[in-house]
């Protein structure tokens, strides 16, 4: 937590980033809060619930603004697309890049491991999230899943050509070591029943 903010002032900000990322229900960021934020008795447990029922309220209000087909779900075409090209694509996959590839390599193993007809892998964590909702640009962490760079490089072409397909502007060097980068996302995730 930064010092300069008050446990409200950061608990305020935490559950706003967590309502409009759209994964999260009330009780999930409840529970994130209390195991990771803060102990017991640091901040009012009916404070924090007044909060994000306000704060899902207003994005339920805002949602009715929204087009028919948000950027979102146009992301949730392009990961299962990915997924059906025989890699694993993760949306919020922990919190760091490292976090990321132990949750690719959890789903490799439970998908038969070097028996799957695996490829690649896709994915964009936490911190992606967080700065794409701020407004800027999504980034993706890719490669192939047995960690050939010439693979892994056909394998951006792969996830830049699914993206492009949905209309995503997409800009990418062609350099494994460079992470895919999706500018202009309008982050309009639905609210999950909460």
């Amino acid at each position: 937590m930064p010092e300069s903010l008050s446990n409200e002032q950061y608990a305020l900000m935490r559950v706003r980033y967590y309502v409009w990322s759209g994964f999260y229900s009330s009780q999930d960021i409840e529970d994130i809060l209390y195991k990771d934020d803060f102990r017991p008795g640091q901040i009012d447990v009916d404070w924090v619930r007044t909060c994000i029922d306000h704060e899902f309220a207003t994005k339920l209000e805002q949602q009715l603004e929204w087009p028919e087909e948000t950027d979102c779900d146009r992301l949730d075409e392009a990961f299962a697309a990915l997924e059906h090209l025989q890699m694993i694509a993760l949306q919020n996959a922990g919190l760091t890049q490292s976090d990321g590839m132990e949750d690719v390599s959890e789903v490799w193993h439970e998908r038969g491991g070097e028996k799957s007809r695996i490829v690649g892998y896709c994915f964009y964590h936490a911190q992606d999230l967080e700065r794409v909702i701020k407004g800027k640009v999504l980034q993706l962490t890719f490669g192939d899943i047995g960690g050939d760079d010439e693979k892994g490089v056909a394998i951006g072409n792969m996830v830049c050509d699914a993206f492009r397909r949905l209309g995503f502007t997409v800009v990418w060097n062609e350099d494994i070591k460079t992470r895919i980068q999706i500018p202009g996302i309008a982050w309009k995730r639905r609210t999950p029943e909460y």
